[in-house]
């Protein structure tokens, strides 16, 4: 085997070149769950706010339903030394991110922290570019579990190259780091980032608070879910699709978008990343966040991304195979009113005679259904989601 643990691989198609392919680092067998800063907070951070999420995530439940990582976006960062190692903020950090780190840990929680591939990162702060390696020796010593790699101020670099070098840089270091590749999907890195290294990859710009459309270049839930939908291909333990971090409980859809959004991204086998004050979460923020049986289909062990089974006029069915043998199936309403949608044996793969048991997710109940399908009214912009046991 060549060292540095590469192994060879069938030639690709980045730059036109064969490529080695890293070694799985066995993290991320299942999407990771957690809470990121990002989306609530974006630059306004601090180890003290850091450590309250930590705790809330303990107090709410969120960290029995399955969510363990405390993740720190943009804007961590100070200076960079006469030698070139990275600090964090002192204002905004005083004790520093290793102080951090075993606060989240004496939790029973993970830690992790963000850099980019380029000189600076996308709030203007240093990037890794020239300093891969000396940054992955310092997130190690500091105890980091997961690192999310941004696109920012990278002019000419390539992609692929780019983001091995930071995940060599990572397993170099011999601590577990999950490698999150943050390239926003503009070189299809679905295609690359498994063999680069990654656990997970973007597929698109960042998310915004809202149902559809676009804001400042940020895209809203429904425009992700059609590009996220065809490339459940790519996705599996180990490596996934990532549609980016969930807006649930930030305030900008309504409560039957919200629980659309967390059951597609179930459904697809996203990263279950959440991105609301979890210090300050509705009844039925809490419920969504932690129905222990729409995260179940998200973790199922077989690792297979749902998709889109059947479809007509504001209406689509969409299947999920999970290791028991059955069905994840979400009867989605994408119109602006109500409708009656069916699930078809037929088009879950099923012979006509098959017999199912049903358990809607949202109700937490068995269901009747007719013999050789199943149907329900599904509100505006809302879901029914289901369990089939055959």
């Amino acid at each position: 085997m060549p060292p540095n643990g590469l192994e060879e691989a069938p030639p690709n198609n980045v730059d036109g070149q064969r490529v080695t392919s890293l070694k799985p680092n066995h993290l991320a067998m299942t999407p990771p769950m957690g809470w990121n800063t990002w989306n609530k907070f974006a630059c306004d951070i601090t180890a003290e706010k850091i450590e309250r999420a930590a705790d809330a995530m303990v107090a709410s439940g969120m960290q029995k339903a399955g969510y363990r990582y405390i993740l720190i976006d943009d804007c961590w960062q100070g200076v960079r030394d006469k030698d070139g190692n990275i600090h964090a903020d002192a204002v905004r950090f005083p004790k520093g991110i290793r102080a951090l780190a075993d606060y989240v840990h004496a939790k029973g929680l993970l830690l992790g922290i963000y850099s980019d591939a380029g000189t600076l990162t996308c709030g203007g702060k240093p990037g890794s570019r020239g300093h891969e390696f000396q940054d992955a020796r310092q997130y190690a010593a500091w105890q980091v579990d997961y690192l999310k790699y941004d696109w920012c101020s990278t002019g000419t670099q390539d992609g692929p190259s780019s983001y091995r070098t930071m995940a060599d840089a990572l397993r170099e270091t011999g601590r577990p780091i999950v490698f999150s590749i943050c390239e926003w999907g503009t070189a299809n890195p679905w295609t690359w980032g498994e063999g680069q290294g990654g656990n997970l990859w973007r597929v698109s710009a960042d998310i915004t608070d809202r149902w559809d459309g676009m804001k400042n270049y940020s895209l809203g839930v429904l425009p992700i879910i059609d590009l996220m939908e065809p490339l459940y291909s790519y996705a599996g333990p180990g490596h996934w699709n990532d549609p980016d971090m969930l807006e649930v409980g930030n305030g900008g859809m309504t409560e039957a978008e919200e629980r659309s959004h967390f059951s597609l991204w179930a459904e697809m086998s996203a990263p279950l990343i959440a991105g609301n004050d979890l210090t300050a979460m509705s009844p039925f923020v809490k419920a969504t966040l932690t129905n222990e049986e729409v995260i179940a289909v998200d973790q199922d062990a077989l690792g297979i991304q749902g998709h889109r089974v059947a479809r007509g006029e504001g209406w689509e069915v969409w299947s999920k195979p999970l290791s028991d043998g059955g069905r994840a199936v979400v009867l989605f309403n994408r119109s602006a009113k109500r409708l009656t949608v069916t699930a078809k044996w037929s088009d879950l793969g099923y012979p006509l005679t098959a017999r199912a048991t049903v358990r809607d997710l949202w109700k937490k109940r068995d269901v009747a259904h007719d013999a050789q399908n199943y149907s329900d009214s599904v509100e505006p912009h809302g879901v029914v989601m289901v369990r089939l046991k055959f």
